[in-house]
């Protein structure tokens, strides 16, 4: 049979100055915070649409109608409650050296956003002309997002059609379609 001898000394000046309540905490778990903080950058609201787009053809006293191509307005701000309102305006279109025949008024171009081809982000996102086959005169709204939250983007392909006059003269008419975002 073996015996084990176990030796242990107290010391008792510790001891008596520590707490009960200090002795429990010294012995627990030990924890240290750090606040940490990042900041989110914000972008910029944009839009972006064609550079050019071909029409087709027509004839005086009848209607050209196609489709302009997507325009996309992209929100990057980040904001807590965002919104924007895109719009569309024409000029007039000119052929030739702009005679009173060579010139169609901008009161002829009308415009229909249709619906969103694409989208992203969390809002309400509203086309200005739900239909594409619902053209109106411009100046128009052409696409809005209300109570939307964060980074988001909405995306259509606008149907534009022009009315030709009678007096209208051959030639390829020249105009601009401008698309605007705030």
């Amino acid at each position: 049979m073996k015996v084990l001898y176990v030796r242990t000394m107290f010391v008792t000046t510790a001891i008596s100055a520590l707490t009960v309540g200090s002795l429990i905490a010294a012995t627990g778990a030990q924890a240290a915070g750090t606040t940490t903080t990042f900041t989110l950058g914000s972008g910029a609201l944009s839009i972006s649409a064609p550079a050019s787009a071909a029409l087709g053809a027509g004839s005086p006293g009848g209607t050209v109608t196609n489709q302009l191509g997507t325009v996309t307005v992209t929100d990057a701000r980040a904001l807590l409650t965002a919104s924007w309102t895109a719009s569309a305006s024409t000029s007039t279109f000119v052929t030739g050296a702009g005679g009173p025949d060579e010139i169609i008024p901008a009161s002829a171009v009308t415009y229909a956003s249709g619906p969103a081809t694409a989208s992203s982000g969390v809002g309400v996102m509203t086309p200005g002309q739900p239909l594409a086959t619902a053209t109106t005169a411009l100046p128009v709204t052409a696409f809005r997002l209300t109570l939307g939250v964060g980074n988001n983007s909405a995306s259509w392909d606008p149907t534009i059609q022009i009315a030709v006059p009678n007096a209208a003269v051959t030639g390829t008419y020249t105009g601009t379609i401008t698309h605007s975002v705030a």
